[in-house]
């Protein structure tokens, strides 16, 4: 590549992680412009996050990569602990019933390269592609666009950068963002994705140890397990499998495990950090270069794929001519939902180190952030419900429905949810007419009249909104809810749709 070449862009993207990917894809879906290069030289190896959480599942069902995951993941397993006294204590159960709201109830153990595949074949079949192997050495910020120089010699100039590179970011570190938070050297952790001989491949095994625990957790659609050492004091760090091997051997107090192979490994310190803010300028963060989690609690590859999702729509929305305040939501709305995730990812390890193990594998409701949502946000608007706490509300996330047939076929919400469009729910008969609302060239809408052009046959749909004939919800592309009214509500999409334009109505 001649170090002269210059290209441009709308949106370069730097990390092509679950991250990365999700943001290239749903931009890619959009008809957006962009780059995503990616310093490695070619697909990350290693299971690292391995738990998709439910509300991230309905998130890759959006983009189209469902099919692909469920194909190469299984619910998670039962965890069998093993206390120092030799006691074995189930700890989980078996994973949760989907219901008509909720498709996914249950979280999806897979290793995140597998993610990775699956969005990068989505990104293919939408005509992008990742760009390995390159570097960002420099970025210039300037009032239209950002300039960003490559180990390659590349110039590339992009209206809007984002760092998806991970927790050492260099765009995170070139764009002056705060990174806040504490490094405890003392609490590590190896990690790797391990052959071994003398288990079964139904159980997530953990055994206590004086000072840690060792854990092994089957991979779905692979050979390998996850295994899981957190070392006391003084604990031999090496990444080697003789250690490794030791280490099984002398806490699960079994000759029978052995250790075949190391396909990927790493060291892991408690790194516990977020940023200041998510945005300098023309340039935003996501991801672990936004917030970096402790692993107990599955959150952090979830969080990230979650801020991309929350990016893309109001970065493709300003681009095709939307108001430029609408990128201020993505930190008013991602930054709340990353501190209260990393407070409970924290709280997690906290009880992990203090039960040596047996905590970190729990399954708690609030990991699996089907109740994180957005109702402080200058997006969800209730105009006259607001001081009614009761059904759903403005910012929360759109449940699913089943058993609703359209065009005389059976289908579901998410179905008609599915793209980059705002749907507007009418509930009975709206007293509107949607040919009167206002025409923005950025805006896609897509109406669901309820009762005639869909009918609700089940009533899923009416007993998860719980909204009376006559009102409307107004659903953003990421699935959550912008706008409830009951009344008026011509009026109140014409607002709202005037508030993401930077118009007056």
């Amino acid at each position: 590549m001649s170090e002269h070449l210059s290209t441009t862009t709308d949106v370069l993207i730097v990390g092509a992680g679950p991250t990365g990917l999700t943001l290239a894809c749903a931009l890619a879906r959009s008809g957006i412009d962009f780059k995503i290069i990616d310093q490695a030289a070619g697909p990350h190896p290693g299971s690292r996050g391995k738990s998709i959480q439910p509300r991230t599942l309905e998130v890759l069902d959006d983009l189209g990569v469902i099919d692909a995951i469920l194909e190469h993941g299984e619910p998670a397993r039962p965890v069998l602990f093993t206390d120092m006294q030799g006691h074995e204590i189930q700890r989980t159960g078996a994973p949760g019933a989907s219901t008509p709201a909720t498709p996914y109830p249950s979280s999806v153990v897979t290793p995140e390269w597998r993610v990775e595949e699956a969005l990068r074949s989505r990104l293919e079949a939408l005509g992008g592609s990742v760009i390995f192997n390159v570097e960002l050495s420099e970025l210039t910020q300037l009032e239209t666009h950002v300039t960003a120089t490559t180990s390659t010699g590349e110039t590339i100039t992009a209206r809007w950068l984002v760092g998806c590179d991970g927790g050492h970011s260099t765009v995170r570190k070139q764009s002056g963002i705060t990174f806040l938070g504490e490094t405890l050297e003392e609490v590590r952790m190896i990690v790797a994705d391990v052959q071994a001989t003398g288990l079964d491949r139904e159980t997530w095994r953990i055994w206590e140890g004086e000072h840690g625990f060792v854990a092994l957790c089957p991979l779905a659609s692979t050979e390998d397990f996850s295994l899981q050492i957190l070392l006391g004091a003084g604990a031999n760090p090496e990444l080697s499998l003789e250690n490794m091997q030791a280490a099984v051997t002398q806490q699960s107090r079994r000759s029978d495990i052995i250790l075949n192979k190391i396909t990927w490994s790493s060291l892991w310190r408690a790194n516990v950090r977020m940023v200041e803010s998510y945005r300098s300028g023309r340039v935003f963060v996501a991801g672990d270069a936004a917030h970096i989690h402790s692993p107990a609690g599955g959150q952090g590859m979830n969080t990230g794929i979650q801020d991309a999702q929350n990016l893309a729509w109001k970065l493709a929305a300003v681009i095709k001519g939307a108001s430029l305040a609408l990128l201020n939501t993505y930190q008013e709305e991602r930054l709340p939902v990353a501190a209260g995730v990393l407070a409970l990812s924290s709280k997690l390890m906290e009880k992990t180190l203090a039960s040596h193990g047996s905590a970190m594998f729990g399954r708690d409701w609030k990991t699996n952030q089907l109740g994180l949502g957005y109702r402080d946000s200058s997006l969800s608007a209730s105009p006259d419900n607001k001081h009614d706490d009761r059904g759903i509300q403005a910012g929360d996330r759109a449940p699913d429905a089943t058993g609703l047939i359209v065009e005389g076929k059976k289908s579901r919400l998410f179905d008609l949810l599915r793209g980059e469009h705002f749907t507007i729910l009418c509930f009975g008969k709206p007293g509107m007419s949607m040919d009167n609302l206002p025409v923005y060239p950025w805006l896609q809408l897509r109406t669901v009249q309820l009762g005639s052009e869909v009918v609700d046959g089940s009533g899923h749909l009416a007993n998860a909104y719980g909204l009376p004939d006559g009102a409307v919800a107004l659903i953003r592309p990421d699935g959550y809810i912008g706008l409830v009214a009951r009344s008026d509500c011509q009026a109140a999409l014409v607002d709202y749709l005037a508030q993401l334009a930077g118009r007056e109505a």
